[in-house]
């Protein structure tokens, strides 16, 4: 089964600075029948202003994936690290026992967009660990790439959960087979351009969660950007 979440129905954080939207409850927003998906907690999509930014805020018990897709974004964080985040750059950034962090667009005069995702780990109470990669465009055309996963394949992020990320970027008109490698659980967020899934055409910001599905075909359609998107494989 297939659930389609369209992106006008999330949730929406709007500030002078800020311009978030929320595909699952968080903070202000709450829907009870948007919770998550499986391990799958939040995806936020946010856009902050030039030389704007969250100032430093607490997390624990949580796997925090950031995604920057246009920009730079500036991390510092209790554990000592200092980083610049730029577009086709991933964090991630294990919560566990407690961290401290901010964000920041280091940039006077370009916005930043970048993802936050939240996936719950395996057990409570892990050491607050930071690691960051960078998947280049050009190497991840017309296939799947993934950026986060348990077992850290392909130089992957680690994540302490069984579960598995990975970046989708398709050429219009062309098409993939994503098959699931965890059961069934498969959860699709797009962010650029359009594709057809199941029949239906999904565009920015629209989501899509497929249940005892062992595989989803995705398409991109012609005439459109190349198509962007996320796909996560939960147990």
């Amino acid at each position: 089964m297939i659930a389609v979440r369209p992106a006008a129905d999330r949730g929406r954080t709007s500030l002078a600075w800020l311009d978030s939207r929320h595909t699952f409850s968080f903070g202000g927003y709450h829907d009870p029948a948007q919770m998550g998906f499986r391990t799958l907690r939040v995806i936020n999509d946010d856009r902050v202003r030039p030389s704007q930014g969250y100032s430093t805020h607490a997390h624990r018990d949580m796997e925090i994936l950031t995604l920057v897709l246009d920009g730079a974004l500036e991390h510092r964080d209790s554990l000592g690290t200092g980083s610049i985040i730029r577009a086709g750059d991933a964090q991630r950034m294990t919560a566990g026992t407690g961290v401290t962090h901010s964000e920041f667009n280091p940039s006077p005069d370009a916005p930043v967009r970048f993802l936050q995702i939240w996936i719950l780990p395996e057990r409570a109470g892990l050491i607050p660990e930071y690691e960051q990669r960078s998947f280049p465009e050009a190497a991840r055309r017309n296939r799947l790439t993934p950026i986060a996963a348990r077992d850290g394949r392909d130089d992957s992020l680690y994540l302490h959960q069984e579960a598995i990320v990975s970046l989708g970027l398709l050429d219009p008109g062309r098409s993939i087979t994503c098959a699931s490698e965890k059961g069934g659980n498969l959860y699709l967020h797009v962010y650029g351009g359009n594709l057809e899934l199941d029949g239906k055409r999904l565009a920015d910001g629209d989501g899509a969660a497929a249940t005892g599905t062992a595989e989803l075909v995705v398409r991109s359609l012609e005439g459109s950007d190349p198509a962007r998107f996320l796909l996560f494989d939960l147990a």
